[in-house]
């Protein structure tokens, strides 16, 4: 079985998220991203997690409302039950664990929200073979859709796909609608994007080859659309909107998001986890778009899953 590199996927993802950072408050020409740097120390008495991270914030900028784009390698001596609920082999394995994980919440709301992460796992047991995976993806939330913007965004994600053969895009498509999908709202979050996890199935550098070549295509795929869309004028009617449909948001990341509860049954650091929430959102009793609006098409044409590319 071939040795996973872990040095070399942890120094693509410090690059990685360099880099969006870089790009984003370039595209917000405002503010910048403010790290924030932890350490957890081992404790000998303890089974949480141990290990690091750089968390990074925009606040308030030109374009980026909030924004979190975080690294983290930890480890833990038990996988959480969050991560052998479907694995229940990998009970009672250590385990180490880095990734990218970020989410943009923009200010005008005629730009989407975006979340990407990126992340590698390795679970150990003394005297077995090591088992590791990859996984990650990107999906996007509009509150007033562009056709073209959903096309281009799905463009980017198959030509990231291609090279790995011509079945991928078509699979992690499929993963992702099912994913971001709220159950007790009959919803899609988005527009979804991909989605994959428990990647084994290639060799390490191949299965490392794809990680990349998401985490790469991330920004490929969204910062054409913030420029295209950050200065369109707005009323207080659509920020309004907006706010309402973060709720969405916020229910998905705390009852459905594998991340979201990996961390917080690790006893990960809570802020970093959390930095995911919208700064400012509404929630609204038994509401629902007139028909004929904007509003209305978002639910009746956008959050349908569909083959943007082709569309």
């Amino acid at each position: 079985m071939q040795t996973p590199d872990i040095q070399a996927v942890k120094d693509y993802l410090l690059t990685l998220q360099d880099s969006i950072c870089d790009q984003l408050a370039d595209e917000d020409s405002q503010k910048v991203f403010e790290e924030d740097s932890w350490t957890r120390a081992k404790n000998p008495d303890s089974t949480a997690m141990q290990g690091g991270g750089r968390t990074r914030l925009l606040v308030d900028g030109g374009v980026i409302e909030q924004g979190g784009v975080n690294f983290s390698d930890v480890q833990g001596s038990k996988m959480p039950a969050s991560a052998t609920a479907h694995r229940p082999e990998l009970a009672g394995r250590s385990f180490q664990a880095m990734g990218v994980s970020l989410v943009i919440h923009p200010k005008n709301p005629y730009v989407p929200t975006s979340h990407a992460n990126v992340r590698f796992f390795i679970a150990e047991k003394e005297g077995e073979d090591p088992v590791w995976w990859f996984g990650g993806g990107y999906d996007l939330t509009p509150y007033y859709g562009f056709d073209e913007d959903c096309k281009s965004w799905h463009k980017t994600a198959k030509q990231a796909c291609e090279p790995f053969g011509d079945a991928v895009y078509n699979e992690y498509k499929q993963w992702c609608d099912d994913y971001f999908y709220l159950k007790h709202r009959d919803e899609q979050r988005g527009i979804g994007g991909i989605f994959f996890d428990d990647l084994n199935k290639w060799s390490f550098e191949e299965s490392f080859n794809f990680m990349k070549a998401i985490g790469d295509s991330y920004i490929e795929a969204y910062r054409p659309i913030v420029n295209l869309r950050k200065n369109l004028e707005y009323s207080e009617k659509e920020r309004d909107f907006q706010l309402y449909r973060r709720g969405r948001y916020v229910e998905y990341n705390l009852v459905y998001d594998r991340g979201t509860l990996f961390g917080l049954q690790s006893g990960g650091r809570t802020e970093s986890i959390l930095m995911s929430m919208p700064p400012l959102v509404k929630w609204k009793y038994n509401w629902q778009p007139e028909e004929g609006t904007e509003e209305a098409r978002l639910y009746n044409h956008f959050l349908k899953p569909r083959d943007w590319v082709n569309y």
